[in-house]
């Protein structure tokens, strides 16, 4: 069993699957390959661990392919905002919100 997610023409998860294991063939395909024919979209492994592309994928996630990489959506607009090397989000804005509301 493995975790597969479904990508529209700009590289955004449009839905996540549970499917066959990744060394099994389909038809003489590897999954990724026999799904994204069966739907006519690309299909990309993710992994809850994320042993693999970093982050496992969710609904509205980008696929980043020059790094390989599932990154989550923006949470803020801060210009304090960076992307790790872990390809995490990190705002140190948001922190101290966060910070100051937990004193309260």
């Amino acid at each position: 069993m493995a975790h597969y997610a479904f990508l529209d023409d700009s590289n955004i998860v449009t839905e996540v699957i549970i499917g066959k294991d990744e060394t099994e063939l389909i038809e003489g395909l590897t999954p990724e390959e026999w799904y994204g024919d069966f739907r006519n979209q690309r299909c990309v492994r993710t992994s809850y661990n994320g042993k693999i592309r970093f982050n496992y994928a969710g609904i509205g996630y980008t696929y980043d392919p020059i790094d390989d990489a599932f990154i989550a959506p923006a949470p803020c607009e801060h210009k304090e905002l960076t992307l790790n090397s872990q390809k995490r989000w990190e705002c140190n804005e948001c922190e101290a919100e966060h910070d100051k509301s937990m004193a309260l």
